[in-house]
């Protein structure tokens, strides 16, 4: 009965349990957070390919929208007979989206892979409006050229294996032009 007293009354050691449980949490929210801000990183790529395919969207509607003959006025028109019509520019924004990211095309949707061959992210439903500015309105608010897209994402989480659904977010982006003068 000594014996046990003593034993039970010895503390040596009794801490590595509690040692041994805080590392792992500690381990788990560090995955939790890396694993957010590996999310993050990647829409952030997204979105900004996305906004520079739609900047490219408008520049290469630039020579109609300052079309000398209108003597600048914003909107994206050419003379025809004696009347204008519109005149846009309607880029392939999934190519050059496909060219900086290097997306492979599967089944109606544009896909990146990693160097180990699983799917990083997949992009679908691409939907671009073209707002023209009309000509010589003379309201500012509404002489603006502007594009605007949003795209689906899809970004498979590798947290916790398959348990975790994949992240499915829409990005919007917008680019256009206001005229100085």
């Amino acid at each position: 009965m000594l014996h046990l007293k003593s034993t039970l009354g010895n503390c040596r050691g009794s801490a590595l349990p509690l040692t041994v449980a805080i590392t792992l949490s500690l381990l788990l929210i560090f995955a939790g957070i890396s694993e957010y801000f590996r999310l993050l990183i990647v829409a952030q790529g997204v979105r900004d390919t996305m906004q520079t395919a739609v900047i490219t969207v408008v520049n290469d509607n630039y020579d109609d929208v300052y079309h000398s003959v209108r003597e600048g006025y914003s909107g994206a028109y050419q003379p025809v007979a004696d009347t204008f019509e519109e005149s846009l520019d309607y880029s392939d924004i999934y190519a050059i989206m496909g060219e900086i990211l290097e997306l492979t095309y599967e089944d109606g949707t544009y896909i990146q892979y990693t160097s180990q061959g699983e799917m990083e992210f997949k992009i679908w439903d691409l939907d671009v409006d073209i707002e023209n500015a009309p000509i010589a309105s003379g309201d500012i608010e509404s002489e603006r050229f502007i594009v605007t897209s949003t795209i689906e994402l899809e970004v498979p989480v590798s947290f916790g294996g398959a348990l975790l659904p994949s992240m499915t977010i829409t990005l919007k982006t917008s680019a256009g032009y206001t005229p100085k003068f």
